[in-house]
């Protein structure tokens, strides 16, 4: 993908800043609040997504427990964005 400097300083600034803001907010953040998973409002039912985002935001907060409950795939979720994050903060930073 091509940018311009100013793109690339700008998407590594939100690449940067997101998980800056995730480990700021409280692990309980997105705990409470009504669902807007597509499986749950049009089926009612759970998809293997369920949860992710708030076992994610406890992983990242080490309440292993509370993300276990949430969702168990998330351990292996984590990994794999964390991967991402850093294979793109990569490509920002061979092309400046």
């Amino acid at each position: 993908m091509y940018f311009t400097k100013n793109l690339q300083r700008i998407y590594l600034s939100i690449l940067v800043i997101i998980p800056i803001i995730l480990i700021i907010l409280p692990a309980t953040y997105f705990d409470n609040g009504k669902s807007i998973c597509l499986s749950v409002v049009l089926l009612n039912k759970q998809c293997y997504a369920c949860g992710m985002t708030r076992a994610i935001q406890h992983l990242i907060h080490f309440d292993f427990a509370e993300a276990w409950s949430f969702n168990k795939l998330s351990f292996i979720v984590l990994p794999l964005i964390i991967l991402s994050y850093i294979n793109a903060i990569k490509k920002v930073f061979s092309k400046c």
